[in-house]
């Protein structure tokens, strides 16, 4: 098969082209997205393409469009939102938590909510406070929503095609820091499994539970373990609402240890809820007390050095699997 290596933004592009080409129902709304070519440039050149009712430019108010989204998928189309980061999905969030999450629930399974809803995620970009958040954490609390985060390419092309055909609303989180990032893509963009987490190194001594933008961070401390005698498998969660537990479990069966790596705040977070987890169910297969390396709990410096020091690095896993290790 032919094997291509492009940057992420140009994969999330890839994806987008192949949804609209794919369902004429399928259009993508939001601030920028059209004569600017999207606030980073993945949309670049589908207005041109597809034209103004499909690409559709919409004034800087998140709670208006995102609900114009829902009225959209109420009524039989497949709308993407984009809302440019997820700090201003805020703003939108009575919309999404009150009224996507909620009314099938609320309509006793009457009225579904086809949305996809596209935001950038994470800090490291000295962006400060305000626009650095990895909010996913919050949003995989609320049933009703499916939470995905490719950090791949092939998951950057193949998931928003996936989650299209999904009755209900998907939340899909891109890291900004993976946007220029290269990577290898196979053939034409095709639907990609959303249900289930995957291994992204094989290992036998501790296992390594991330997603996102901390894949690539957590694969780098993997493989400089690897130089100490230290065999880490490092487990990509993909979705995290549900959360695959057969695939945490399985991989905590192996090597008996556990370091959970999440950008979002240490106190409530998905890390916490992950190890809740095997503790519930697979705590005797334990050898050592799962950990978790977390952002620090304090808003996001602009400064690059304290940026640095508040979001989770190689070296913080490391030293992680250092303590588990004794």
């Amino acid at each position: 098969m032919n094997t291509r290596t492009l940057p992420y933004r140009e994969a999330l592009r890839e994806g987008l082209r192949e949804a609209l080409q794919r369902d004429p129902r399928v259009f993508l709304m939001g601030e920028d997205v059209g004569r600017y070519g999207g606030t980073y440039a993945v949309s670049h050149g589908l207005l041109e393409e597809f034209g103004e009712a499909r690409i559709r430019d919409t004034p800087l108010c998140e709670s208006t469009f995102t609900g114009a989204g829902i009225g959209a998928a109420l009524n039989g189309m497949r709308p993407i939102v984009e809302i440019m980061t997820v700090n201003f999905s805020l703003l939108a969030l009575d919309q999404i938590m009150n009224n996507a999450a909620t009314l099938r629930h609320m309509s006793g399974g009457q009225l579904g909510v086809p949305l996809v809803i596209r935001m950038t995620t994470g800090g490291g970009r000295q962006l400060a406070a305000q626009h650095s958040h990895s909010l996913e954490g919050w949003y995989a609390h609320i049933p009703g929503l499916r939470i995905v985060t490719p950090a791949t390419h092939e998951d950057a092309r193949g998931m928003l095609l996936t989650a299209l055909e999904d009755p209900d609303p998907v939340l899909i989180f891109e890291h900004a820091l993976l946007l220029g990032v290269e990577g290898p893509v196979e053939g034409p963009p095709h639907p990609v499994d959303i249900d289930q987490a995957a291994v992204r190194r094989a290992g036998s001594q501790v296992s390594l539970v991330t997603y996102g933008g901390m894949l690539h961070k957590t694969l780098e401390a993997a493989a400089r373990l690897a130089e100490e005698g230290i065999d880490a498998e490092v487990l990509d969660l993909r979705t995290l609402r549900p959360l695959d537990d057969t695939a945490i479990m399985t991989s905590l069966r192996k090597t008996h240890r556990a370091v959970v790596v999440d950008e979002g705040w240490r106190s409530g977070s998905l890390a916490a809820e992950i190890i809740a987890r095997i503790n519930e169910q697979a705590f005797f297969e334990l050898d050592a007390p799962p950990m978790r390396v977390c952002s620090q709990e304090v808003p996001v410096p602009y400064a690059r050095h304290l940026e640095e020091a508040a979001i989770p690095q190689a070296e913080d896993i490391i030293a992680a699997v250092h303590q588990l290790f004794g």
